[in-house]
């Protein structure tokens, strides 16, 4: 059977997963990046479902998937919204940090041992996650058609990812890695990157349909992320099934 599971990738996370929730630790960039991501999807939720900005358990009602959800930390926060989570991870050691985690926040999440086409005894979503994922799997297409099988008809889907450019080999992997430290080296294969045209060609591959793409950039002096027009490293794009 075809899948998208790459077992290096796989155990190279699974060595990590003790540090999920570690500030400082190795998953310190991500812990960074998750405001303006939150921030990024409850935005377009609101627009797309039309919900009252007033409201603070705005997601009530909604089933998401978040696909690699390593230890929750997208998983919690959309259940601290009110939404019906599901987090899948094909590491059993991330799943187990993130059931213990979640128990510990008094947070009611459906943890996994799964990669999105082997997912079996579900209700489809309304929204699936796809955050920092794609660049680690195999079999982009496979990933993709499997996400709309698991999602209702005009459900909406984020895809986070990096661009295979000069620029991202030189911020992503050379600064990331190498410079800065922030990220452990041979974290990200830049090869595996994927550039902004051609993953809305999967996307389109498979009928979904290009609802908002934006840039993410990080600002040095405040150490904060920001949205952008520049989708030369960090970009998300959000999609449509139609």
């Amino acid at each position: 059977m075809s899948t998208t599971i790459n077992k290096e990738e796989i155990q190279k996370f699974s060595r990590l997963a003790d540090e999920w929730w570690d500030v400082k630790g190795k998953f310190k960039p991500l812990h960074m990046f998750n405001p303006i991501r939150i921030e990024y999807i409850s935005d377009i939720i609101k627009k797309h479902h039309k919900i009252n900005n007033e409201k603070i358990n705005f997601l009530e009602g909604l089933n998401v998937l978040d696909i690699g959800c390593g230890g929750g930390l997208i998983s919690e926060p959309m259940a601290r919204l009110g939404a019906k989570v599901t987090g899948i991870d094909a590491s059993k050691k991330n799943i187990n940090i993130a059931k213990l985690h979640s128990k510990k926040s008094g947070l009611v999440i459906n943890y996994q041992i799964a990669s999105p086409e082997n997912l079996t005894d579900f209700e489809k979503f309304d929204i699936i996650l796809n955050l920092e994922i794609v660049e680690h799997v195999d079999n982009v297409n496979l990933y993709i058609k499997s996400c709309y099988r698991l999602l209702k008809k005009n459900g909406l889907m984020f895809t986070a990812t990096l661009n295979r450019s000069f620029i991202s080999y030189i911020k992503a992997i050379i600064g990331a890695e190498y410079i800065l430290r922030w990220l452990p080296i041979g974290t990200h294969d830049w090869n595996k990157f994927i550039k902004p045209e051609e993953l809305e060609n999967f996307l389109h591959q498979e009928n979904f349909s290009t609802f908002d793409i934006k840039g993410l950039s990080f600002n040095p002096f405040l150490k904060k992320w920001k949205r952008s027009k520049d989708l030369s490293v960090n970009y998300m794009i959000c999609s449509l099934k139609s």
